[in-house]
């Protein structure tokens, strides 16, 4: 049975609320000196509203990654609190954060197929040998 429409647009409206929030507890609400500067990327609820996997992406090393990690999911119960005070509504769903390194990846894989694209120019605008040599 397809999902209702009011339904989907409910979650959804949640979903952007809760990366909205968060976002800017990040910016500087939070006082943990492990967080480095970050940033909300994405909000997936799971279907029953229990749980929330929030993706985080750091500006840093991998380290920095890590210690980030590590005081978001001691602040999770800060942050539960917080979002339940400033949305007024009864549950707020347990959160899990976890690192997004899709624009690295991206940023890498971008940088592999410009090299691809370098070695292809090359191979296109040397000649080949037989039409080098005279004999």
């Amino acid at each position: 049975m397809p999902e209702q429409r009011a339904r989907t647009h409910h979650r959804n409206r949640i979903t952007s609320t809760f990366a909205d929030e968060i976002g800017a507890m990040l910016e500087g609400e939070l006082a943990d000196p492990r967080i480095a500067p970050c940033y909300v990327t994405e909000v997936v609820l799971a279907p029953g509203g229990k749980s929330a996997r929030v993706f985080v992406a750091v500006h840093g090393s991998f380290e920095e990654e890590e210690e980030t990690l590590a005081g978001l999911m001691t602040a999770r119960t800060y942050i539960r609190a917080e979002l339940r005070d400033r949305m007024g509504v009864r549950h707020v769903p347990d959160l899990t954060f976890a690192i997004d390194r899709s624009e690295k990846m991206t940023g890498r894989m971008d940088e592999l197929l410009g090299r691809m694209r370098k070695r292809d120019q090359k191979r296109t605008t040397i000649p080949a040998p037989e039409a080098t040599a005279k004999v």
